[in-house]
């Protein structure tokens, strides 16, 4: 899905007692989309990285 379709985005980190992180992404036109990725996983960095292409 192109970045121009994102409407709003959210992210939950991993925490101590929940190890993973989750994104979720609302598309105009497909809905809500989840990811769910390991603790090792950089979530601030792909948050980062929707942000500067859907809000630039």
């Amino acid at each position: 899905m192109p970045y121009k379709n994102i409407v709003a985005y959210s992210v939950e980190t991993s925490g101590t007692f929940d190890l993973d992180s989750e994104l979720e992404i609302y598309f105009s036109s497909l809905g809500k989309v989840r990811f769910e990725f390991t603790g090792k996983t950089s979530i601030v960095e792909i948050s980062r990285l929707i942000s500067a292409h859907v809000f630039s």
